[in-house]
């Protein structure tokens, strides 16, 4: 009998088609306390990495300067037979480069406003307060339950 598991599993252009439609992801870092700590995340995908923003000071950081691995999760559907999801685990890579954070900020502006081109001068001061999290994925989990009645 097949593993419905691997029956439901989104392809990797599934994946990349759904990364590119999703607006939220939810990164669970480790708190303080060893109690998972999630958060509701804009992101951009850049060279195949979920990739995204916060302010240097926040809390998220503070969790991954003490332990980078992460869980993120992408998911939709409104009824059962329509839930598909993405679970990606593995470590966030921590950048305060401001040209880094632009980059990101011009991607999120572009995907979440519309907005092409930024005066970057201007986003300057705001950006050397912010820093990037790059998602370097471990792990894969997906599901698609359209798959189940296939």
């Amino acid at each position: 009998m097949p593993n419905r598991r691997t029956e439901i599993e989104l392809t990797q252009a599934e994946q990349a088609a759904m990364l590119d439609a999703a607006r939220t992801a939810i990164l669970v870092t480790i708190g303080p306390d060893g109690v998972p700590d999630p958060t509701a995340m804009w992101f951009v995908v850049v060279d195949g990495r979920i990739v995204m923003r916060t302010y240097a000071k926040s809390q998220k950081v503070r969790n991954l300067e003490r332990d980078p691995r992460v869980a993120v999760l992408v998911e939709d559907g409104e009824t059962y037979d329509t839930l598909r999801g993405l679970q990606l685990t593995g470590r966030i890579a921590l950048s305060r480069d401001v040209e880094e954070v632009l980059d990101v900020v011009e991607g999120l502006a572009r995907k979440y406003q519309g907005v092409d081109g930024l005066d970057r001068e201007s986003l300057r001061e705001y950006a050397s307060k912010q820093a990037v999290l790059r998602l370097e994925v471990e792990r894969r989990v997906s599901w698609d339950h359209a798959k189940l009645g296939r």
